[in-house]
């Protein structure tokens, strides 16, 4: 895919902020690069979870709390329902170990990701009634299920919703379901001052709010609890929230205590992916640990890694795990097996085409966006991938995933006649259709294109177009306080013109990474390591004298001994 380098130019007093806060002044501007106002610096750079937001200040959440008092005292069955993302796992185990901490008849309903579908539904609503349960609470889910809201009150369910997704608005009005209590950030009513959490931060601020009522401290001091923040900072990951604000804070320390964690499942699932011992990061949840858990709602249900978090025995809980690995590492061999045949689809079939639909028969759906997003960042194209629909005949269901200056989702809408169901954002969208229609549906998304050439140049933007001269073992050290990184803070990306490669060579079995020594124009050296395909690179840098690079400076521990390095994500 085709790039463009832009370097950011944003203006501010640097050495002011660096002598306040006590940084560089590259380090204030990375930050200020993040968007980051000066007066938003502390919560930035501190890990104190006294700077996270009340949770009385989400609207809602005193109601809620008199109504699951009520049911605990009164002994009345109280059923949490969730999703089978990461998010709604996480979000459900937070509140059923914190309703059964705190005295409440409570079991918990997790969606089947094929037969039910996205968020609660009526069979779900229809079986509570008959369990005789006497309230649901919903977590990540239920900010649209307006009928079925109506349903439960018919039938004398009384509802608590905890979501986070968008609320709904007609002629500039919530349009809410007709729930018991309603909790949302989102809500035009709420003075919560951080819009954007997860439902697992929403689930988790509500039990926060009843510990503090009952027992008069915070619930993360709570030896027993603690795992219940560790869960919390993992849906924020895994739901790639912006790392920013309390979501920062959250993740900062949650991460901490994770590599601590009592928890015998998260236990269990660190050892099975190879983490015991290791420094935990966001990327570890993100691109390792999180895709397990989401593994058995994709392929199974999401009920294996419930059942994991709430495992009471090391035999339990290491039954789980691996089962959670294994269908992961069955995900990623389906997915890398489906990626390719979308790739050589595209470029065979679709080549001319703006926005990639490509119909892949027996392949999984709930891996169909997986590999939407990959085809889209090898081809650098919209990408929808559509399979067949489970137990529907003649149906095909799909996921998209876009690029920058393509909103998928109004270009979703101007077809909207197509679709028997569809949904999404600016990024990502999801949709079924009868197969008939797939010829008609990628013709019309295709005329109606309004994509040039400049927008499938994917812009990379550096942060400083920073001299090897300025790099040291403390500096690298100092970029630590930029961690965690994700959503919002991406990792900085520094940049050199015109080096010199003083000397190269290939390592690895795969021949995947190169070691290399570079030297800057003053004369500076450095070593580098880049991770890519080795021969594509020799090849692609033998008749020049010097390159310019994309790069990050990193330790290099071996033998007992630290090191300077750098390592290479672009070049050109």
């Amino acid at each position: 895919m085709e790039s463009k380098w832009m370097l950011y130019t944003k203006r501010a007093e640097f050495e002011k902020i660096s002598a306040r806060f006590n940084i560089s002044p590259v380090l204030a501007r990375i930050i200020i690069n993040r968007d980051i106002k000066e007066e938003d610096f502390s919560i930035f750079l501190q890990n104190d979870l006294k700077l996270m937001h009340n949770a009385g200040e989400l609207t809602g959440i005193e109601k809620a709390y008199e109504i699951i008092m009520e049911e605990i005292e009164s002994g009345r069955k109280v059923r949490v329902v969730g999703d089978y993302d990461i998010d709604g796992v996480c979000s459900s185990y937070i509140l059923v170990k914190a309703l059964k901490y705190f005295g409440a008849n409570v079991d918990v309903k997790i969606p089947d990701r094929i037969k039910d579908g996205y968020g609660i539904n009526d069979n779900i609503i229809n079986d509570a009634a008959n369990d005789g349960v006497s309230m649901i609470i919903t977590c990540d889910n239920g900010i649209a299920a307006h009928s079925q809201m109506e349903l439960a009150k018919r039938l004398g369910i009384k509802v608590i919703i905890t979501d986070h997704h968008e609320v709904y608005q007609e002629d500039g009005k919530d349009l809410l379901p007709v729930a018991n209590v309603v909790i949302n950030p989102k809500r035009s009513d709420c003075d919560y001052p951080f819009k954007s959490i997860c439902g697992g931060l929403v689930a988790y601020k509500l039990m926060e709010y009843v510990y503090e009522r009952l027992y008069s401290k915070k619930i993360y001091d709570d030896e027993k609890l603690t795992d219940l923040f560790e869960v919390a900072a993992i849906a924020t990951i895994g739901d790639v929230m912006p790392l920013v604000d309390e979501n920062r804070i959250l993740v900062k320390n949650g991460l901490k205590s994770l590599m601590h964690t009592k928890n015998l499942g998260l236990q269990a699932l660190i050892k099975v992916t190879g983490m015991e011992g290791k420094k935990l990061t966001a990327y570890s949840i993100g691109f390792v640990l999180g895709p397990c858990l989401n593994a058995g709602g994709r392929l199974e249900n999401a009920l294996i890694a419930l059942n994991m978090f709430m495992a009471e025995s090391e035999e339990e809980a290491m039954k789980y795990a691996s089962h959670l690995k294994e269908l992961n590492d069955e995900r990623k061999d389906l997915t890398l097996k489906n990626v390719k045949r979308a790739i050589e689809t595209a470029e065979n079939d679709y080549s001319d085409n703006d926005i990639l639909v490509i119909y892949l028969d027996d392949c999984h759906e709930s891996i169909a966006g997986i590999i939407a997003g990959r085809v889209r960042e090898a081809i650098g194209k919209p990408t929808i991938i559509l399979t067949e629909a489970f137990g529907e005949e003649d149906m095909i269901k799909g996921s998209g995933r876009s690029i920058e200056s393509y909103n998928m989702f109004e270009a979703l809408y101007e077809v909207k006649d197509i679709f028997v169901k569809f949904g999404g954002h600016h990024m990502a969208a999801g949709m079924s259709l009868k197969k008939e229609r797939l010829d008609e549906f990628r013709e019309r998304l295709n005329e109606n294109s309004k994509l040039c050439d400049e927008d499938f140049v994917q812009k990379i933007w550096i942060d400083i177009a920073l001299p090897f001269s300025y790099l040291s073992l403390d500096f690298v050290r100092e970029l630590d306080k930029l961690e965690p990184f994700g959503n919002k803070n991406e990792k900085p990306k520094f940049a050199r013109k015109d080096i010199k490669i003083i000397s190269k060579t290939i390592l690895g079995k795969n021949k995947n990474v190169v070691k290399m020594v570079l030297e800057d124009v003053d004369k500076t050296a450095v070593e580098a390591i880049y991770f890519g395909d080795g021969e594509e690179f020799f090849k692609s840098i033998q008749d020049k004298k010097t390159i310019d690079i994309i790069y990050y400076p990193d330790i290099n521990e071996y033998g007992g001994r630290e090191s300077l390095q750098i390592v290479i994500s672009n070049y050109r």
